[in-house]
């Protein structure tokens, strides 16, 4: 009998940046390069935070796509850790895990308005389609599946903590649960403050998704049906003055 070989694997912890307000009181756009978690979103992050310290979860590192709402979500975790505090470990700027770059919001024609926003968050999603006309979902994969493949190689950790963005995590996800291919599923629910589970093996098909958008302050996710994308929709197109 061939002995079984025991698969040698590393724990990825998943998160997706706490809630924010995309739109000031007026439904003029924030800058998403600025935008700060708002009350609800801090206290998804420390909730997220308090349940890694629950089960005395240590990070080896913690990576962030360097824009301000996955730090703050990140240090907002980190505060309830003790046992992290203690390490003293820096988060890690990945600008390449950055959330997908939409284009100008007044540049878009009033009847493509609806498929910009939740075009590219609909099912399989082809990699010409773009997100708010700006970055495509290829050019997106582009970025995110090779600093992926990046993080796999280093060997000097063995639990990770990534806090990124709703579109950052399907890629991940899409590219985890299908062993390793190239596409985009947009219907994987990421709720904000969000955790996911992965293990990932020496193969570079050796994935095993062991949770999926774990949401502690509503870990059965009472309330809204709707999809992020659908309610920013709504926000925005209550405050778009039709084109002149």
């Amino acid at each position: 009998m061939v002995p079984f070989p025991t698969p040698n694997r590393r724990r990825v912890y998943l998160m997706r940046h706490g809630a924010v307000t995309y739109f000031d009181a007026t439904g003029r756009p924030v800058l998403p390069e600025t935008v700060p978690l708002n009350e609800e979103g801090r206290r998804q992050a420390s909730a997220a935070g308090q349940a890694f310290a629950n089960e005395n979860i240590v990070f080896d590192r913690v990576i962030v796509s360097g824009l301000p709402r996955t730090v703050e979500t990140a240090q907002r975790v980190l505060a309830e850790m003790p046992a992290m505090q203690q390490r003293g470990v820096t988060l890690e700027q990945w600008p390449e895990l950055q959330e997908i770059r939409g284009g100008k919001l007044a540049e878009i024609p009033e009847h493509e308005v609806a498929q910009a926003f939740i075009g590219a968050f609909a099912g399989t999603v082809p990699e010409d389609r773009r997100f708010l006309n700006g970055e495509s979902i290829g050019e997106f994969l582009d970025r995110v599946i090779p600093a992926l493949t990046h993080l796999r190689t280093q060997p000097d950790w063995d639990t990770v903590l990534l806090v990124l963005h709703g579109g950052t995590n399907r890629a991940i996800l899409s590219h985890a649960i299908t062993g390793g291919q190239r596409v985009f599923f947009g219907n994987l629910a990421q709720t904000a403050g969000c955790i996911n589970v992965l293990d990932v093996g020496d193969d570079p098909a050796d994935w095993v998704l062991r949770m999926s958008n774990f949401a502690p302050p509503s870990p059965v996710h009472l309330g809204s049906r709707l999809t992020t994308m659908e309610v920013l929709l709504q926000q925005y197109l209550r405050f778009r003055r039709p084109a002149a």
